[in-house]
């Protein structure tokens, strides 16, 4: 069984924290307006199509699965936009709720959901506090990839994406 790709968005796929008026290389505007998006102005969500073909790359050594807020909404809006076909999901039971020892709230759903599986994880909100919980609570291989959230994923992402699971 391949391990886990667990894909966050806002961050990784989407530098949100970027320059305002300065759009990345290699990403396209996109104005959306997700369920949750409770504003009057559409999102402007910044995607590179590039990233597509690389996560399709690793589908040969991961299963890939949404770690997003976006939810089943992310095979909507995002999915389509860089050529992924549908994925699963996970449905976190709470979201920006409490969480364990001062992780980030969706390490322990991460867990959950990994059910003992290994996983890499590419989000912009892992800190050492998540990887100590995940390593004394997880008892298979783990990657906790912190991606920055002002540059979204790299070359060097995902190379240690490929090199992590080429070594599992």
């Amino acid at each position: 069984m391949k391990p886990l790709l667990l894909i966050d968005i806002d961050g990784p796929l989407n530098p949100y924290g970027g320059q305002p008026q300065r759009r990345p290389e290699g990403y396209r505007t996109h104005r959306m307006r997700p369920d949750g998006w409770l504003h009057d102005k559409p999102m402007r969500v910044w995607l590179n199509p590039g990233h597509g073909e690389e996560l399709l790359a690793l589908e040969a050594s991961y299963e890939l699965v949404w770690a997003t807020t976006w939810k089943g909404e992310a095979n909507t809006w995002v999915g389509p936009r860089l050529g992924l076909p549908e994925l699963p999901f996970i449905d976190w039971p709470t979201m920006h709720g409490s969480s364990p020892r001062g992780t980030f709230w969706k390490t322990q759903y991460v867990l959950d959901y990994a059910q003992g599986r290994p996983f890499a994880w590419i989000d912009d909100e892992i800190t050492h506090l998540d990887r100590e919980f995940v390593e004394q609570k997880h008892l298979a291989a783990a990657l906790l990839l912190h991606v920055d959230h002002r540059i979204g994923l790299t070359r060097p992402d995902f190379d240690a994406l490929a090199d992590w699971a080429a070594a599992r």
